[in-house]
């Protein structure tokens, strides 16, 4: 252990029941510097940083501060030591404003009176140090994900934060919020703040990290430069080399189209027509708020449009009815898995088996039995990482969760997969998983339109790519002919129309 460490967790140890999730981890992290923790979905991560932020208390090991060994038993232990964390889910309320937010749990008072002009000078200073020209009187419900996040940080500031620990900060930002928080983590830096990092890009790593801690399966792998290869931090990952990041398996498709939307509108969806055949991949591209998740959510029945229709083997399905569109064999895997594609209280079992609930019940009475046995054998297939089958989803990692979506749909037998960002939030090893369960679906006859704000895995898995712009498909590349440049050429092409026509 390094003599200037400003926190180390020494030899930790931590279990759920019989199950060991972290067995003699040791990692430091130094003032000024960035940590990276890295390890596939159920390496331990998420363990970790909550023993650190005082959710968790190890079972053997130490937590060092400043040398001197020191207990976390809650979260208010961990924020007097000066350890704050950002969680992906964001700690904030929507209807309070910045201020309020920032001075959350220890508003200043005057004669028993808030003193919001205190509170309002808190937050200034709070925001002055990242930069941030806000106004600390806005609700924090009318900011962006990246401006909450933003100020979830100045939060930590105002505690007075030496360590910080970011959880997947960067995986639903733009590259531009991207580049912004990677300055502010730089600001922090320079001011002495020691970071934890969290994250599924590897690309990231170098340009924020000074040093990596690799996880694999609750063990401590290896310390190693920020600068390391990327296919040399997979391998220590996963324990294996991956052949390739993207192993799509081309399909010759199908004559007549097995997805036929047409003229469809509604809200921000303007005039879409568009086909998939059996045994195709095809990408909505385009920036965030072109449409791509609405028109999505439409085509699985979870939202109605006013005109057009959507069809699979040439019948037309019912607007807003998600039943109908699952018995003509579609598929969705949304988003936002926690609150979009799973009830996290119930079981691993029962949720890959919602989607046939209904179909395999006897006298009107669910198959719980057969259920079980249904998910276990899907759960086996996708190597679903779980206590046990009849635990409860919430306990699994975010990439074990997402291939529990995909095996509802693998069991409901659907040929036609909707896919909403499908691998955000998930490690690599997990991401070339859920690829070969997309080249399963399409070997089989069945096709794919997947939604990805990834121009890498558009361009990797993809047999066409469609790109969105304003509510509209402005153009249609295939594979051969799409570049990162040739898409974003179209994803801004009806905007710049629109603000030219405003100028006009």
């Amino acid at each position: 252990m390094g003599n200037d460490a400003l926190l180390v967790l020494d030899k930790v140890c931590k279990s759920f029941g019989p199950v060991q999730v972290i067995d003699e981890v040791t990692v430091e992290v130094h003032a000024g510097k960035v940590s990276v923790l890295l390890g596939e979905n159920g390496a331990g991560k998420s363990t970790l940083i909550k023993m650190i932020a005082g959710v968790h208390e190890p079972d053997a090991g130490r937590i060092l501060m400043d040398g001197k060994a020191v207990k976390i038993p809650n979260t208010k232990a961990s924020e007097a030591l000066g350890i704050a964390t950002i969680h992906q889910e964001l700690n904030l309320v929507p209807s309070m404003t910045i201020a309020e937010n920032i001075t959350l749990g220890r508003v200043p008072r005057k004669f028993g009176i808030i003193n919001r002009r205190a509170m309002r000078q808190i937050a200034r200073d709070a925001m002055d140090k990242l930069g941030l020209k806000l106004d600390v009187d806005t609700p924090v419900g009318e900011l962006g994900l990246a401006q909450q996040q933003l100020v979830e940080i100045a939060k930590a500031l105002s505690l007075d934060a030496r360590v910080l620990i970011l959880d997947e900060p960067t995986a639903a930002l733009t590259k531009s919020e991207i580049a912004h928080l990677f300055s502010v983590v730089n600001t922090l830096k320079a001011q002495g703040v020691g970071m934890v990092f969290i994250s599924h890009h590897l690309d990231e790593i170098a340009e924020i990290g000074d040093f990596v801690n690799v996880l694999r399966d609750g063990k401590f792998i290896a310390t190693v430069p920020a600068d390391t290869e990327e296919n040399e931090l997979v391998r220590l990952m996963v324990g294996r080399d991956i052949d390739a990041q993207f192993p799509r398996v081309a399909t010759e498709p199908g004559e007549q189209p097995l997805l036929s939307v047409k003229n469809l509108s509604d809200g921000m969806l303007k005039d879409i027509s568009l086909e998939v055949r059996p045994g195709e991949v095809v990408a909505l591209a385009g920036l965030m708020g072109a449409g791509r998740t609405e028109l999505i959510r439409a085509i699985a029945g979870a939202d109605k449009y006013s005109s057009g229709s959507v069809a699979v083997n040439g019948k037309k399905l019912a607007s807003f009815d998600v039943a109908a569109a699952t018995r003509a064999g579609i598929g969705h895997v949304p988003e936002d898995r926690k609150t979009q594609g799973l009830v996290l209280d119930a079981s691993v079992a029962e949720n890959i088996g919602y989607a046939t609930m209904a179909s395999t019940a006897k006298s009107g009475l669910v198959d719980r039995k057969g259920q079980k046995a249904r998910a276990q054998q899907v759960a086996e297939r996708l190597r679903i990482r779980m206590g046990s089958i009849d635990a409860p989803i919430r306990s699994l990692s975010g990439g074990n969760q997402q291939k529990a979506v995909f095996g509802r749909w693998f069991t409901a037998g659907a040929k036609v997969l909707l896919l909403d960002e499908p691998t955000r939030g998930v490690d690599v090893g997990a991401k070339v998983e859920i690829y070969e369960l997309i080249n399963e679906i399409t070997a089989s006859g069945g096709c794919v339109l997947m939604a990805s704000s990834e121009l890498p895995e558009v361009l990797g898995m993809s047999d066409r790519v469609l790109v969105m712009s304003q509510g509209r498909i402005a153009g249609e590349l295939a594979t051969e002919e799409a570049t990162q440049d040739a898409i974003m050429s179209l994803a801004v092409s009806n905007v710049h129309r629109e603000e030219e026509m405003g100028t006009k």
